[in-house]
Formats: structure tokens, sequence, C-alpha cells
């Protein structure tokens, strides 16, 4: 058996496994304020929802929702690992994020709108405003004809319409799929093709760093690409940035584009019953990258979603009624859908919605909101902490807000900017609570318990209530905590959060989140299908989880994950290229950015036009969130004997790293070539160790 391929590959692999070595910090412990008004302070929460007690432990985030009929099964497992979660109910998303807090909380904002440009005026949005707007869009849309289970792409940015659009389509259990206003046209067309929507709902303009973008534009991209690739929409919906006034150059186009403040006036006033939906149906698709160029649709249901984002809302990031909560993520991702829109609405929480980047016009920007708000809970990620530190150190002493919770997510935060953020942003006061999880889980997995335990600088924390993760290593043995030894962080069970599966590809979903670790594909027993996280870990004596970054090849750019087969299929549209290969690099803000080698047909020259090409195919694309740091043109790639492109040595030259041996690769004299092209002639190598994602990279196929 040693000899066979497969099982020299296993040897590989775990004599690779690294070991992880860091300095241990130290505890912040939560203030006695913070830990009296918390809404979870009881550490034997932790007991109540033990595996011993799964899945009926998670009753008690269903009994935070409003049903119209009650469920009869916490958990059905017979379509394993297709999980329903509580079977038999009957429930609508729209009435339990709006029309239930209406007699206690109508006249409270639900929303205030703080748009870029620090001339405009603040928006609040009542409870009740909410639900009459909402309201008078489902009727809209009721009169386009839609109706439930009907699939609809939005493509729009940080303004109050967005989730009013959304939540009108939740009350007509009408799928949403929005697409972050920052991608392309052709981002956007592709996942109405997928999702097959005939109906894009869109806005004219926003405003982003100092400029009213004409966003009306792609629209008409996302449409022809659509076309191209055989799903036609019959109707653009859009929104005007300005009622009334033109705020985009791109013109409409008749008989297909309607302002949707045009056609709400004959909806005004009007009154839509939420339809009562199974507990299964649908809620929204959520377009994440994958490791295949195709872009793919987590499918989120309606109850174990709703309970599970209503639960972590309340219990993690503490969040009441009487709180003035600002996250500052896009609605775009799934944090915005889980942590702006459903969790903090389902508590009735007053949320702030920020239309701009948060360095415009200054870095001093956010903590200007903060104390004309009276913000005290706050939500971002690390690029964004890492760029304020950066641009404006301290400017948050020179503002009076108070935060007494504080939470960052997207990517693992390292120690230095945390302590900057607990410092200087939290003034030593908030706690934060350091959230690991991803669009396919539907919210929170690893985080500490506000109230209960103390934080620690650069690990996420242990597993939230009802979440049992487990590290395995490459042949499925567990990786047992405190062993220094990084593995595939999993988690054992189901939980009502995670997705209930790819749109339309059912294959795909076992393959990409179970089958490394499923030993019997026929099994309807939950303890059989473990699911893949795709990040690598490691976890502390303590049981405190520190998450390493992808094990797949997928780049996280400033909290947003862009697969690199998508990137390279962006430079492949450039007619001069024959490969590309995409790395990632470290950036000091960004955490992670693409590089991008191409290699041209025979006979093309080098040229800047070809990498301003490339360049250019990469915002046109997918948007300018992958924008390549640099490209670079090389005479050939570094390829095994087999032809596969060796990706990792191109890291390892990217960051300034020995590349190793090479001799092995069936043309090695082409890596000192690409390395000089880089680093230089005589280049210093950085000796630090890669970080784990980046050390990894191009290894998984």
């Amino acid at each position: 058996m040693a000899g066979t391929p497969k099982a020299k590959e296993l040897t590989e692999v775990s004599e690779a496994q690294i070991a992880v070595h860091w300095k241990e910090e130290e505890y912040y412990q939560p203030s006695d304020q913070f830990k009296a008004q918390a809404n979870m302070r009881d550490p034997r929460i932790f007991e109540k929802f033990g595996l011993d007690r799964f899945p009926d432990c998670f009753k008690a985030y269903a009994d935070m929702l409003t049903w119209f009929e009650p469920y009869h099964t916490v958990l059905d497992t017979s379509d394993a690992p297709f999980w329903k979660w509580f079977v038999g109910g009957k429930i609508n998303a729209s009435y339990n994020c709006v029309d239930r807090h209406l007699e206690q909380y109508g006249s409270k904002a639900a929303f205030i709108f703080v748009p870029e440009q620090e001339a405009e005026r603040d928006v609040a949005l009542t409870y009740r405003e909410l639900y009459d707007r909402v309201n008078e869009v489902a009727a809209l849309l009721q009169g386009v004809g839609l109706k439930a289970g009907d699939r609809v792409t939005l493509h729009m940015p940080m303004v109050p319409e967005l989730p009013i659009t959304m939540l009108a389509c939740a009350r007509l259990g009408v799928i949403h799929s929005q697409v972050f206003g920052g991608f392309s046209g052709q981002a956007c067309g592709s996942r109405i093709q997928d999702s097959g929507s005939r109906l894009l709902i869109t806005m004219d303009a926003y405003w982003r760093n100092g400029s009213l973008i004409d966003h009306k534009v792609n629209a008409d991209i996302a449409v022809k690409t659509a076309h191209e690739l055989g799903q036609d929409v019959d109707k653009v919906l859009v929104w005007q940035r300005y009622p009334g006034k033109a705020s985009a150059k791109t013109p409409m186009v008749s008989g297909r584009d309607f302002f949707v403040n045009d056609l709400l006036k004959d909806y005004q006033g009007k009154r839509v019953d939420p339809v009562r939906l199974s507990s299964e149906a649908p809620l929204f698709l959520m377009y994440s990258s994958g490791t295949t160029g195709k872009p793919k649709g987590a499918q989120h249901g309606i109850a174990g979603y709703l309970a599970y984002v209503t639960a972590t809302s309340k219990w993690i990031l503490d969040i009441r009624p009487d709180d003035v909560y600002w996250c500052m993520a896009d609605i775009g991702w799934i944090t915005g859908h889980s942590y702006i829109v459903y969790g903090p609405l389902a508590n009735a929480a007053t949320g702030v919605l920020y239309e701009g980047v948060p360095t415009y016009p200054d870095a001093g920007r956010p903590w200007r909101i903060a104390e004309r708000l009276g913000v005290n809970i706050f939500h971002t990620a690390p690029t964004a902490i890492r760029m304020l530190r950066k641009l404006g150190p301290q400017e948050p002493r020179k503002y009076k807000y108070r935060f007494k919770s504080m939470t960052t997510v997207g990517e693992p935060i390292e120690p230095e900017a945390w302590r900057w953020y607990y410092d200087e942003v939290g003034k030593r006061e908030a706690v934060i609570t350091d959230t690991w999880w991803m669009t396919e889980t539907g919210g929170f997995l690893a985080t500490t318990m506000p109230a209960i335990h103390p934080m620690k600088p650069g690990s996420c924390g242990p597993a939230a209530p009802g979440i049992h993760p487990v590290i395995y290593d490459e042949t499925g043995t567990e990786v047992p905590k405190g062993s220094g030894k990084a593995g595939n962080i999993c988690i054992r069970n189901p939980w009502p959060g995670i997705m209930q599966t790819i749109w339309g590809d059912r294959d795909r979903y076992v393959k990409t989140y179970f089958a490394k670790y499923n030993k019997n594909p026929r099994s309807k027993d939950w303890r059989d299908w473990p699911f893949l996280c795709g990040d690598g870990a490691v976890q502390a004596a303590d049981g405190y989880y520190r998450i390493l970054g992808r094990i797949d090849d997928v780049i996280n750019v400033a909290g947003h994950r862009l697969g690199t087969k998508e990137i390279e299929s962006a430079c492949l549209t450039v007619p001069e290229v024959a490969e590309a290969a995409v790395v990632p690099v470290q950036d000091e803000v960004k955490g992670r950015v693409p590089e991008v080698y191409v290699a041209l047909k025979p006979g093309v020259p080098p040229s800047q036009a070809v990498i301003d090409r490339v360049i250019k195919a990469n915002e046109e694309v997918i948007g300018k969130i992958a924008r390549p740091k640099q490209v670079y043109i090389v005479p050939d790639m570094p390829k095994t004997r087999s032809g596969k492109i060796m990706r990792r040595v191109l890291a390892a030259i990217s960051n300034r790293r020995d590349v190793g041996d090479v001799t092995t690769l069936a043309n090695p004299d082409v890596v000192e070539q690409i390395r000089v092209m880089v680093q230089g002639k005589d280049a210093a190598k950085t000796q630090e160790e890669l970080p784990e994602d980046i050390a990894k990279f191009g290894q998984v196929e």
C-alpha cells in the first residue's frame, strides 16, 4: 500500500501539517457594567445547548419568533444532509421583522439612514413607516405578477430602499437575491441567469467616495449578460436616489425599465397580508465565490435562518430595543442580511444604515456619526479597522461616543489591530466579539459570549451555543486541542442557520461541504455528516479557536471572498492572454490582495496595454474589489509535469519568500526568471513564516 500515490500523498500532507506557534495573548475581561445589563449572562447556557440536548435545545431560538402555525418537528434528517428545521410550522419573516413590533415600537426608528454627503440630513424611518413602505412595495411586486417561489435579483447600494425591497419580497414569499452593489453588471448578470430571475431591481445612482456613481449602467450590462447566458429579464425596476430627479446619465429603456417611485403612486396606502409560508420555504439566495469560476447560490430557508440570526443578534451582539446599533458592513454580503436586516429587526433594534465609505471625507467620519446618533453597538470588519487605524489612529479620542459592545467579522483580526480597536475605538470599556462564520452558515459559529467569556486577541473564542466544532487532519483523525497543530475545522452537528442547499446544484452542495469526512453517503444520522467549513484552524488548550484562513483557493480581500478561478476567468477574457494564475499577497490594510500572473499567446509581445486590459477585465467582470495589486506577464507558468500550474511557487515569489525545491517541475528555469522579474536580481527574502492560508495556497484542488 505504501507505494500507491494515494498513501504517499496523505503522508506528505500530514507531514506538511504546520505546527502553529504564536504568542498566547493575555485575556481581557468584560466590565461588570456590561455583564449586569447583558441579554445572556448564564454560563449554563452551554450545558443547555450540549450535544446530548441536540436538537431540542434550539426550540429556545424558535420561541423568539412569532408563528402563524406551530412546528411539529425541530429537525428532520430524512433527506440528509439537506436539513429541515422547525418542520410543519407556518411563518413569515417580514411579519417577524416589522408587523409584530408596531404596537410597542411603532414610533421608534427601525433605521436611521446616513447619506455619504455630510451636508445631507439623516433620515429616520420608524417601524410604522417601514411597515407602510414594505406593504406598498409588496403590493407593487404583486402588481407586476410576482408570487411565492419566484426569484428576484436586487443590485442595490446601501440605502433604505434595499431592506424595504427585501422585506417586501419576504412578505410575499418571493426569493430575493441581492448582489453586492460594488459588483459589475456582468457579475450581476451571471447571478440573474443562475437564479432564473425575470425581474431586476436596482437604483439609478449612489454616493461613493464623494462621487455620485451612475449605477443604472450596470443594469443594462446585467440584462445583456443574462440574455447571452440564456435568461431573459422582463422588467427592470429602478429606484431613484433622489425621487423625481434623474441622477444617472444612462437612459431608461422604454417598455423594460420603470422608475419604482412612479409605479408606487398607484399603490399608496395599500396593505398586503404577509403570506403564511412553510417554515422550510426559501427566504433568499446569497451568491458566494467558489473555487470554480461559477458563483454558488447559498439558499437559506425562512424559519431556521430567522431563528438563528434573531437569537445570535440578541445573545452575542447583545441588541436590545433601546440600543442604537451600527453594522458598517454592506447588505450585499451575508453579514448585512443577517446582522443589519433580519436579526436586528426581529429584535426591534434601531439600526444605522450608512451609504458610503467609512473614511469619507476623513477618518473621523464613523466616530462623528457614532457621537451624533448615540451609537452604542458597533460592528465592522478587520479591513475597516486597519484602514481607520492607519488613516486616523487617534481620531476616536476626539469624539464623545460610548460603545458597550463591538464586533469584528469577515476575516481573522491580528492582535495588534484588535488592541487598537479595544483601546482606541472601544475606549477600553466596550467588549469585543470576534466572530467567525460564513455565507453558508447563516450566522455566528464561534465567538466569545460577551458577558460570560474573557476576550483573547487573535482568537475568535469558543463555539457559539449549540455549535460543536471538530478539527480534523487530512485523514479524518481528530486534532486534539492544545496540540499546536492545525487542521480543517468542521461542525459535528447541523444548526438552524445552515444553508439548505446550493441553488439548483444538490451534488455540489454535498461534495463541497460534506463529502470529505462523510463515511456513509446513505446515512440519515446527522452524526455522519460533519460540515466542512473550508477554513484551517487550531484550538488552544483553553478551548478558544484561532482561524487561520481558507483551505481552498479563495482569497479573502477586505473580508470579501473572491474565488481565484473567478479572477482567472476574468483575465482569460482578454484575447491576448493564454493562461492566468492568481495568488494572494499580504496587504497591510486589506489583509490579502490578488496578484496576477499571465502568459500570453504565441507571437503576442508583452505590453503595458495588455496589463491594463487585464486590470480592466477584472473590474468589469467582477468589480473594483478584484483589482489586482500587480499584473506580471511571464514567459511561461511554473508547471508540474502533468501541466498543473504551481500557484504555491508564485505565491512564495509574490510574498518575497523562498520558493523551495523546484527541481521536479517540468520547467524549473522559468521560476528564477519570474523571481527576478518580481523581486529584482538580488532581492532579500523575508525569513518570517508565511501565514497558514498563503502557505497552503495552491495545494487544494
